[in-house]
């Protein structure tokens, strides 16, 4: 009885539920990420407060809890039908944010005060100093920071699959439960997190590689 063959199809589609947890969270993550990076940096005093408030709150509270909020309180206030997977990918995607913030204001720090400063000085704003001049340096600084929070969300997305979401760690529990050996189990589980790690990896290589050339 091979549990890789005899469940092929379970596998792929936790797999691909996997997959999908860790992109979805992810783009959740960096948008909010730039957002309150900004907001970290920002010359308006509340939204410091208020960027400085999401991050350190968010890192601060264990991921397993933000899970038990997003599916037993957040219903009740919002959507009480909402799927487990935007569930999974709220909670996911806002408590990578914070990683990813503040993974972007350390790399805003290594720009030069005296652009940013020239920048406002011919007339651009806050926003556009940002985006034009303050952020494209910074993302160059902080590739490979950002390649291991993309691969730790991925390990973090294990904790959905706690909570009625089809992904590897759920398939692990049905295949277990069914009777196969838990050793060759996790086995296939690890090679398949593996699989996707290293393409994490590899991808935020490459672009690190590239930035540099363009540099």
């Amino acid at each position: 009885m091979n549990v890789l063959t005899d469940n092929l199809s379970l596998f792929r589609e936790g797999f691909i539920g996997t997959v999908e947890l860790t992109v979805v969270s992810g783009i959740i993550a960096l948008v909010l990420g730039v957002i309150i990076a900004a907001f970290r940096v920002s010359p308006v005093p509340p939204l410091r407060v208020f960027g400085t408030v999401w991050v350190n709150v968010l890192r601060n509270t264990p991921l397993t809890l933000l899970f038990l909020v997003a599916f037993f309180i957040l219903p009740k206030i919002l959507f009480p039908d909402m799927d487990s997977f935007v569930l999974g990918v709220v909670a996911l995607g806002f408590y990578t944010s914070s990683f990813i913030a503040e993974a972007l204001r350390s790399g805003i720090n290594t720009v030069p005060m005296g652009q940013a400063e020239a920048a406002r000085a011919i007339g651009m704003s806050f926003t556009q100093v940002m985006r034009v001049v303050v952020l494209p340096q910074a993302t160059r600084a902080v590739v490979a920071p950002m390649g291991s929070i993309f691969i730790a969300l991925t390990k973090n997305s294990a904790i959905a699959g706690s909570f009625d979401n089809v992904d590897l760690f759920n398939v692990a529990k049905t295949l277990s439960n069914d009777g196969y050996d838990i050793a060759m189990i996790f086995l296939w589980i690890t090679v398949a997190y593996l699989v996707i790690t290293y393409a994490i990896n590899g991808a935020f290589r490459l672009l690190e590689h590239r930035m540099e050339v363009a540099r």
